[in-house]
């Protein structure tokens, strides 16, 4: 035994300092390898769409129906686990509806809590007892425990276990217990979540789904492109800052900034009000959804075209300062004649439909008016110092990245770059040419550095410019497109204008070779991997379909924003890794939590099965299992320094 190796033994030793106390954790261990695995849910493209994600967590994208099913069969009516199901999701609301339209509650609930019992019981059984333990709520945790561990059906246990149920009843701690009961059970149907990307954007509540994935139990998070330009936003850079307002104000989402993270936007307003009083708005609709207050939508169209412009002239400053970006295209302001109204672009002359830029220089068009960079460093301040905001993106670099590598699946929003022959393209990065799998890591570096480096050196700066180049960079592996045509959707009526063409990679996803090197690229295994991607919206009424190769790559992107959902035809998928294999739930729209409660309404799924198991699939073939075998290894080398004598137990 080699002097390192003996060091970790006796750092090994300090937790286990006897053989009983190795010897104990490697039974542990040994018998979690065989339990059945986890389930685990992937969602992507989420957009603000906080009502509907908040319901499709709270019913684990109807896993929690399935518990109930499995475990009651036809001893309980539709009707009746209806009820139960609407219970579980939002406790407290029925609970209120219950009070009121309930003649004997006391029976209630007893009859709800032995059914909830159930229910915890069924969920918490592919679970080591430990595991269940730490995910108990404090307050009720040792009453929970009898109630889900002790056996009723046996005799001299029935008074005791009714005796638990009758007591919460009579103190009165019956709701707060039933809440208890039914958060532990949405804690337990899904043992990992991962968020394939898109949080950010169209949507009202970002900030909202944010808060619920902070709380969440266990999640990781690919960053779609939507997300990198609200980190970036985050990092105090001004294009990324300009481009998230303006698509707020697009979408009418402005709250999210001002009042979800405590964002001052009235230097802006009072800028719009002014320098665009007397001009022509009407390029600069906005999108707005039924909750939008329409007396602000003079204001906010003035604050959509000045954001829009400002946006414009700092994305060409950086497009000039990188020339590695090979974004030269996108420098289009300086491309329009004011005269004949008219802007050259693509080897043509098209009509422009507004000139009317009171801030730009027509000979210096990227150069922010003093007004403008007034505004904009006030509010790139405000971004900086709002501890919200910088609370979620903090979590966002913690939880996430570009990519995940998990339990044999790779994780990513958008796409592996490539050429039309389905070659890793090579992209130039600070002077040197990346692909595949380092092409995700050295810009994963830089998006990072981007955050964490906070001297305002000229590295960070860099690095902050990398990040607006994955939001909208042609090579982007998050973005996945020749160019975003914002300034032509705007400006430019021939839609030809608009296109954005998609990287090569989109039209290979049936190639198996194709999909068999990305996987070999990221390491794993091409006979039993699969790819989880999100970023494009499959056209299911189109006659689309998200499985592609074969089941090996799953585009699960099904339109959880509203915004898509009339070109999917759904609102969104959940992908569901469990034990007995993997299956793809489709979403109809969620109408909402009141009716949810009220009517017992609940999102209508649709259930493709992809893969099934050929047997149970078990913790020991998963990586967390690989993880424990190693553990297992180490503490039976430590069981043998005890017994050899190398190390000595301590009492």
């Amino acid at each position: 035994m080699d002097s390192m190796e003996l060091k970790l033994l006796k750092s090994l030793a300090k937790q286990y300092p006897t053989v009983a106390a190795a010897s104990t954790e490697i039974i542990n261990l040994q018998a979690i390898l065989n339990l059945p695995k986890g389930t685990e849910h992937f969602l992507t493209d989420i957009h603000g769409e906080y009502e509907q994600f908040v319901h499709v967590l709270k019913n684990g994208s109807g896993s929690v129906k399935r518990s109930i099913d499995e475990e009651f069969g036809n001893t309980l009516s539709q009707k009746d686990k209806k009820s139960l199901a609407t219970l579980i999701y939002y406790p407290y609301e029925k609970l209120d509806v219950i009070s009121e339209t309930e003649d004997n509650l006391e029976d209630w609930y007893k009859i709800t809590l032995h059914r909830l019992v159930a229910v915890t019981k069924h969920v918490a059984s592919k679970y080591t007892r430990s595991k269940v333990r730490k995910a108990l709520p404090k307050e009720f945790s040792y009453v929970i425990e009898e109630l889900i561990t002790e056996r009723s059906d046996i005799s001299d246990k029935e008074m005791y276990y009714n005796e638990i149920i009758n007591t919460i009843i009579r103190i009165g701690s019956a709701p707060d217990f039933i809440a208890a009961l039914c958060n532990l059970i949405q804690r337990m149907v899904v043992d990992h979540l991962h968020i394939v990307g898109d949080i950010f954007d169209r949507g009202p509540g970002p900030h909202i789904i944010m808060d619920s994935l902070v709380k969440y139990h266990s999640v990781d998070i690919q960053w779609g492109n939507h997300d990198i330009v609200w980190m970036g936003a985050a990092c105090g850079h001004l294009a990324c800052i300009a481009t998230v307002i303006r698509i707020a104000t697009r979408y009418g989402n402005l709250a999210t900034i001002e009042e979800g993270y405590g964002i001052n936007l009235i230097p802006l307003a009072t800028f719009a009000m002014e320098a665009y009083k007397d001009t022509d708005c009407s390029a600069f609709e906005i999108k707005y959804n039924t909750d939008y207050d329409t007396k602000d939508l003079s204001l906010d169209m003035k604050i959509h075209k000045a954001i829009s412009i400002i946006q414009f002239k700092l994305e060409g400053q950086v497009i000039k300062m990188h020339p590695e970006f090979k974004m030269e295209e996108r420098l289009l302001l300086d491309k329009i004649d004011y005269k004949k109204k008219t802007i050259k672009c693509y080897g043509k002359e098209y009509p422009i439909k507004d000139t009317d830029f009171p801030t730009v220089d027509p000979d210096d068009p990227y150069w922010l008016s003093d007004e403008e960079l007034q505004v904009m460093l006030r509010i790139r301040q405000a971004f900086l110092k709002s501890e919200k905001l910088q609370r979620h993106v903090r979590f966002l670099y913690t939880n996430g990245g570009l990519y995940k590598v998990f339990n044999s699946n790779l994780l990513y929003h958008g796409c592996v770059p490539m050429d039309a022959d389905g070659k890793f393209l090579e992209v130039q990065v600070e002077g040197k040419t990346y692909s595949g799998k380092k092409l995700y890591d050295v810009l994963d570096t830089y998006a990072r550095k981007g955050y964490y480096e906070k001297n305002d050196s000229k590295g960070m700066r860099k690095a902050q410019d990398y990040i607006w180049y994955l939001w909208a960079g042609p090579n982007s592996p998050v973005f996945g497109k020749d160019k975003m045509t914002t300034f032509e959707r705007y400006f430019i009526e021939d839609s030809e204008t608009h296109k954005e063409t998609k990287n090569p990679y989109y039209s290979l996803l049936d190639n198996e070779e194709v999909v068999n090197n990305i996987l070999e690229e990221f390491g794993l295994d091409k006979k039993s991997s699969h790819i989880v991607n999100g970023h494009v919206p499959v056209e299911l009424k189109k006659g689309e379909t998200p499985i592609k190769c074969d089941g090996k790559l799953l585009i699960i992107d099904g339109g959880f924003s509203k915004a898509y959902q009339g070109k999917t035809g759904i609102a969104g998928y959940t992908l569901v890794a469990s034990s007995h294999g993997m299956r793809l739930v489709a979403h109809e729209p969620f109408e909402s939590k009141e009716a949810a409660v009220r009517n017992e309404s609940d999102i209508l799924s649709d259930t493709t099965q992809i893969e099934v198991a050929p047997s149970r699939i078990r913790v020991s073939q998963t990586d967390v299992g690989a993880e424990i075998k190693d553990n297992i290894a180490e503490l039976e080398k430590l069981l043998k320094a005890y017994r050899d004598g190398v190390l000595v137990e301590r009492s």
